[in-house]
């Protein structure tokens, strides 16, 4: 990743853990604005390390369900 990524993504990490903590779903959208008034280009990365770390999440959570229901441990 180039610098750009690697900032958007640390701050996506942190902001997404901040709505964990927080229940404040809007956090990343409040992220987002304040990038996007000084670089569209962070912006965009930010956005994009949201979404895939939140798909992760989903596909983290249906893996475990499914995988308890198995039976199995893994």
């Amino acid at each position: 990743m180039g610098v750009t990524d690697d900032i958007a993504d640390e701050l996506a990490q942190q902001a997404l853990a901040l709505e964990a903590k927080t229940g404040d779903e809007t956090i990343a959208l409040k992220v987002s604005e304040i990038l996007g008034a000084s670089s569209q280009t962070t912006q965009e990365a930010f956005l994009t390390s949201v979404r895939v770390r939140r798909a992760e999440a989903r596909a983290r959570t249906y893996l475990a369900e499914m995988t308890s229901k198995a039976g199995g441990t893994d």
